[in-house]
């Protein structure tokens, strides 16, 4: 089943390619969802990462929670559900 990652205090220019292949040494992505600013069409410095298992999911958390992609210390955790 899929697992839905939050990955926090990405650097403006991260790019979902940058994200994918960094989370791919974890496992399979399934998805990559880089959140946009509307007017300005920048990040906003987070994006969603979907990994194909709860497994790789969690290994993928340990991997790079608080590990540093660009100048920034990522934040990466379970995402919650959206309501």
């Amino acid at each position: 089943m899929d697992t839905r990652i939050y990955v926090g205090n990405l650097n403006k220019s991260t790019t979902e390619a940058e994200i994918n292949t960094l989370f791919a040494t974890a496992g399979t992505v399934s998805s990559v969802e880089l959140v946009l600013d509307k007017v300005s069409g920048l990040s906003k410095g987070f994006a969603f990462v979907v990994m194909a298992d709860q497994t790789e999911a969690e290994k993928a958390i340990s991997m790079f929670n608080t590990q540093s992609l660009g100048d920034n210390v990522l934040k990466v955790n379970l995402a919650k559900p959206r309501v």
